[in-house]
């Protein structure tokens, strides 16, 4: 079992880039899972082990693309982690970057020993729906359970925010079928990524000789 490293960072700063260079995270665990049509190789999987390529041949981070949704998450996270400390009567820790072997994580939060917390924000229409399905959204389950497995913890909380709405907040603990699942199809992706820069690299010696 590889070591824990916590790295205490803001995230989207440089060394919280330079801490999840060149290694598969949570947040992209669904890519990493993806399927394509008909058995296919997924397009969104392939462009993820790309990115992560160059990242390892040049040393330098992958750009990262922004939006106004994700601009007004990282605004609204620290209003929403108060909010949902104030809500359950829970203390978050704020963590950079969670590093286990080659894999990592970005939670929003540590609670206590055996806990994590995501913070989500929504529109409004789009938090009514998750109100009214009472459940864990499913297009988080990766990057969920993939915190767990990265930070080995027990059980994380979603919490999905909008300033005037309820806050909706559910609990999800560990999969460990899925969890199987995730680090299979991990390692596979690794081993991908090591045959990927050998060959590029192979082809920066071909064309030095």
């Amino acid at each position: 079992m590889s070591a824990i490293e916590i790295v205490t960072c803001q995230q989207g700063s440089p060394q919280w880039l330079a801490a999840r260079l060149g290694i598969p995270t949570a947040s992209e665990f669904a890519s990493i899972m993806a399927k394509g049509r008909g058995g296919s190789e997924s397009r969104t999987r392939q462009t993820y082990l790309y990115k992560l390529a160059g990242e390892i041949i040049t040393g330098e981070p992958m750009e990262s693309f922004g939006n106004g949704h994700m601009e007004r998450g990282k605004l609204m996270e620290e209003e929403a982690r108060s909010y949902y400390e104030f809500m359950t009567d829970t203390a978050c820790e704020p963590v950079g970057f969670i590093r286990n072997g080659r894999k990592g994580a970005s939670p929003d939060g540590l609670i206590g020993a055996n806990g994590l917390v995501e913070i989500k924000t929504k529109l409004p229409h789009l938090l009514i729906e998750a109100l009214l399905r009472d459940e864990f959204p499913p297009e988080h389950k990766a990057q969920c359970q993939g915190q767990l497995w990265v930070a080995e913890r027990e059980w994380i909380d979603i919490a999905v925010y909008w300033p005037g709405m309820p806050l909706f907040v559910t609990r999800a603990t560990r999969d460990e079928a899925f969890i199987r699942e995730l680090a299979e199809a991990v390692e596979i992706f690794t081993a991908e990524l090591d045959a990927t820069v050998a060959r590029v690299q192979g082809h920066r010696l071909q064309r030095a000789a």
